[in-house]
């Protein structure tokens, strides 16, 4: 089974404080560490968003490079979308 690279941009809400942003970090790095191996974590930090989601004009972002097989960024995607406290992500699979 090939390993593929990959790299996530998470957007936290900002409105349950910083334990529900840091809480949310630990959950999926240690979701895509058991699933794979995680790279380099860049924390962005609070930026204003673009448009206001969710009637939220700021979130918390953090970009995570890992390598997995190909059926995990799939599993990871729908686990992001039923956790409360993520405004947006997107999974990119990165170039060889």
């Amino acid at each position: 089974m090939a390993l593929r690279n990959y790299e996530i941009v998470m957007v936290y809400s900002l409105s349950k404080g910083d334990e529900a942003v840091e809480a949310l970090k630990a959950k999926f790095t240690d979701l895509i560490s058991k699933n794979g191996t995680l790279g380099e974590i860049e924390e962005w930090g609070k930026k204003k968003l673009a448009y206001p989601i969710n009637y939220e004009t700021e979130g918390y972002y953090v970009l995570v490079n890992f390598s997995s097989d190909e059926a995990f960024p799939a599993e990871l995607d729908r686990v992001i979308n039923i956790t409360d406290g993520v405004l947006r992500s997107l999974i990119v699979a990165k170039g060889e």
